[in-house]
């Protein structure tokens, strides 16, 4: 056992479900059934995107090596990671049960990253041979001086946009819009989010003149998503300052 996974709380987003720990250790199988997830994905990604295409995948400290692993298996190509600087909720616990007995230890760091798994569809040939066909092999500069850089101050996702989309995970439209921007070098193609949800990364496309397409079998979010997206890709978020 070698990593896990943390749950979200009953009442994280405003909506009670039944209580579950903070923290589940994941065993071999649940590893395996994860590298076999994003082993298929992978290879549906590399079906669905043309050469050069900048691939993001959220994840955590404990599992960011196992979807990197298993998505370069499927033949992408792994280009680091964007760290999103944030105080999470995860980690910094006493032992459970020992606390008293061990008031100065804590299991496991207060997270205070989210790591991002960067990849990339091969190229077609070299990046500006790729640029020229392709329209993408590389990231969107910030400005003539300043290059999209791999570390964003992030804040927690705000409680007004919470209460326009209600969704667990929801990342910030602060965060997300500066990952979209950069993710199309040349400004010119489509973001596509396969795990679409509320449609947040939606939203950050049509914020910055992107074109976007989401998925998402969950049909209630897909409900919210036609409502939201355009609440909040119209809402004007504090600019963060690049690092």
């Amino acid at each position: 056992m070698g990593g896990g996974v943390w749950r979200v709380p009953p009442s994280f987003d405003g909506h009670r479900r039944s209580p579950l720990p903070r923290f589940t250790v994941l065993d071999e199988g649940a590893h395996a059934a994860l590298h076999d997830f994003f082993l298929e994905f992978g290879r549906l990604v590399l079906r669905a995107t043309v050469p050069g295409a900048n691939v993001i995948v959220a994840s955590n400290p404990l599992l960011a090596h196992l979807v990197a692993g298993a998505m370069t298996q499927a033949g992408l190509e792994l280009r680091g990671n964007i760290v999103r600087l944030v105080m999470t909720m995860r980690g910094g616990d006493r032992p459970k049960n020992a606390h008293l007995e061990f008031p100065d230890v804590s299991v496991m760091p207060r997270s205070m990253f989210e790591p991002w798994v960067v990849l990339r569809h091969p190229l077609d040939g070299r990046v500006q041979d790729n640029l020229r066909k392709w329209k993408t092999g590389g990231f969107r500069r910030i400005s003539a001086d300043k290059p999209f850089g791999d570390v964003i101050k992030s804040n927690p996702t705000p409680v007004g946009e919470k209460r326009i989309a209600p969704h667990p995970s929801l990342k910030p439209q602060a965060f997300l819009r500066r990952l979209v921007y950069a993710s199309l070098p040349m400004g010119d193609g489509i973001v596509l989010d396969p795990f679409a949800g509320s449609g947040s990364t939606l939203a950050a496309a049509n914020a910055v003149g992107y074109e976007s397409i989401g998925v998402e079998r969950d049909l209630t979010y897909v409900t919210m998503a036609r409502s939201v997206v355009p609440k909040l890709a119209a809402l004007s978020v504090q600019q963060i300052d690049p690092i």
